[in-house]
């Protein structure tokens, strides 16, 4: 094998080359850990001796920093928060805590369409589920479509006090101060109009429900819906506007979460469909009440306890904030009486029925939540427990009431949400910060107007459209007549 001659001038120049390799900074080039902002740029030299005999290639590496990116701009909710992360810390649990009562509101519509099917006959089961599925689902749009908006006009009434038209919620903020105004502390302390609209709309197609469980088993599908749609998207929130939305009675009524607002409201509405609708067939037959018995009294029951838990964000979201002293009372008041209710019912119908009523222990525990609701945030909790057995009583008395009075509502609903909800508002006046004329000025205005606009709704819709279904209808069941479809197909529904 021949060997290069290599003389010591060409031994000492790869020396350097070498060396200059050597102290290359390797992790300029190689490290993945090594700062993202250096940039490494090479030369390269050729070295040779004068002889020609040794070619060393030499590589100098040599960082540069690259130039810093331009920082991002804050977003307008950020820059409104710099500074103040404790204040925004309680502004996102508040905002959150509305959130999730919003969600346990909209838990009550499941226990709503359990109470309702299962205190009406199994042939008529799957009609009043699909009520209730639509009833939630027109509820929340529209509202967005017309409600809130007439609801909270802010200074936009067309009759200051008593009236504001509708519009759409707003679909985004592009607008610095629009994006502060809407999503920050700026609108209210306690949530964003995000938590606003979400926690407000759940309330809003209650009072429809209210109205498809004492109407149930007898009316045309497409009358009641859209009588539902207008009664929920036109008529609550004028009522709601007078108080929630800074109108004629904001100043001295109160009503904290909706005695009347959503409660007597609903069940003044559900008194005049079922004037204007008459009473089941076969209910009342030469002058004697026949009992219509509900079909699952253990799917009742559970709609009751669900109605119950879905209460607590009802009554604690309405406290607005999650103040823990606000809330924690509110929780107390709240279950308090509704315990207070059942228990005073269920002893009631047994001294007047001579027999324990598992419905009217039911509604009784309904009527305790419902009394109490217009002043859970203000009536001390002993009182709490009076106002909600009162109610547990009323409602018994109330129920038998309508019955000799031959107005069939099939699952009380006139008597815990109408009467019951009259009765805690000016319990307000009573046991809380109300002055009791106000309380009974609002409850009765609240009252008379959702009678009246409904009367003329379902009185309108029955000249144009019909309300009732035909009597064969109605004896087959709405399940086969309005749907085609059996809840229970493989069981013998109840005649």
């Amino acid at each position: 094998m021949m060997r290069t001659k290599q003389s010591p001038k060409g031994l000492l120049l790869a020396a350097v080359a070498l060396a200059v390799m050597a102290a290359v900074p390797l992790h300029a080039q190689d490290d993945p850990f090594a700062a993202p902002a250096a940039v490494v740029e090479e030369t390269t030299a050729v070295l040779t001796d004068t002889a020609g005999d040794v070619a060393v290639v030499a590589t100098e590496a040599v960082a540069v920093v690259a130039p810093e990116e331009p920082a991002e701009e804050p977003t307008p909710v950020e820059a409104f928060w710099s500074g103040k992360e404790a204040e925004q810390a309680i502004f996102t649990v508040n905002n959150l805590w509305i959130c999730l009562a919003a969600a346990l509101v909209f838990l009550m519509h499941l226990g709503f369409s359990a109470v309702e099917s299962g205190l009406t006959q199994s042939k008529n089961t799957t009609n009043v589920l699909f009520k209730n599925v639509f009833i939630i689902c027109m509820g929340l749009l529209a509202y967005a479509a017309y409600g809130f908006n007439a609801m909270y006009p802010g200074d936009n009434w067309s009759i200051p006090g008593w009236f504001a038209m509708g519009s759409p919620i707003a679909n985004g903020f592009t607008e610095s101060d629009a994006i502060v105004a809407n999503l920050t502390s700026e609108y209210n302390a306690g949530y964003t109009i995000w938590g606003d609209f979400i926690f407000q709309a759940m309330f809003a197609a209650t009072a429809a429900t209210i109205i498809s469980g004492a109407v149930a088993e007898r009316i045309k599908l497409g009358s009641f819906m859209l009588a539902a749609t207008i009664i929920v998207a036109f008529a609550y929130p004028i009522t709601g506007s007078w108080e929630w939305g800074g109108g004629w009675l904001s100043e001295d009524f109160i009503d904290f979460a909706g005695s009347s607002l959503v409660h007597a409201f609903g069940g003044y509405a559900a008194l005049a469909a079922v004037l204007v609708l008459g009473p089941r067939a076969g209910k009342y037959v030469d002058g004697k009440i026949k009992p219509i018995l509900g079909h699952s009294m253990p799917l009742a029951t559970i709609g009751v306890f669900l109605l119950f838990l879905g209460w607590f964000g009802f009554n604690g979201g309405s406290v607005l904030s999650a103040d823990p002293v606000l809330v924690s009372l509110v929780f107390v008041t709240t279950a308090l009486a509704g315990a207070a209710g059942g228990l005073a019912a269920a002893f009631t119908s047994w001294t007047v029925l001579k027999k324990p009523d598992l419905s009217m222990s039911l509604n009784g525990m309904l009527a305790g939540l419902v009394g109490i609701t217009a002043g859970a945030d203000s009536i001390a909790p002993w009182p709490a427990v009076l106002v909600g057995a009162i109610s547990g009583i009323i409602v018994v008395f109330s129920v038998l009431m309508f019955d000799r009075l031959k107005i069939d509502d099939p699952v009380g609903a006139i008597s815990v949400h109408g009467i019951c909800g009259n009765w805690g508002t000016i319990a307000v006046g009573i046991f809380g910060a109300g002055v009791l004329s106000t309380q009974i000025i609002g409850t009765v205005a609240i009252s008379a107007f959702a009678f009246i606009f409904s009367l003329v709704t379902f009185g309108v819709i029955k000249a144009i459209f019909g309300l009732r279904v035909s009597a064969e209808e109605e004896e087959q069941g709405l399940d086969i007549g309005e749907h085609g479809q059996e809840a229970y197909p493989d069981f013998v529904a109840n005649k």
